[in-house]
């Protein structure tokens, strides 16, 4: 039997997928990331909190207006709430 390596690390990187817990958490660097592609700003704090809907990351950035803006991004999906 031949062993193909594209088949092969295609099964290694679904396994790892697959391996990562649901829970898992996004970072403080995947969380300013994230607001920054959101406002295309620079990030000034970066801070984790609860609320209501959960942990959520506290970034504060400032717009290429010259706004200063919070956005709240769901530390379990990384979305911009």
């Amino acid at each position: 039997m031949k062993t193909h390596p594209v088949r092969l690390l295609a099964a290694c990187a679904l396994a790892l997928t697959l391996a990562t817990p649901a829970w898992a958490e996004i970072s403080r660097d995947q969380a300013a990331a994230a607001a920054q592609r959101e406002t295309g700003g620079r990030v000034l704090s970066v801070e984790k909190t609860a609320s209501t809907r959960g942990t959520v990351w506290r970034v504060k950035v400032v717009t290429t207006k010259g706004e200063v803006r919070v956005l709240f991004i769901d530390a379990a999906s990384g979305r911009a709430d």
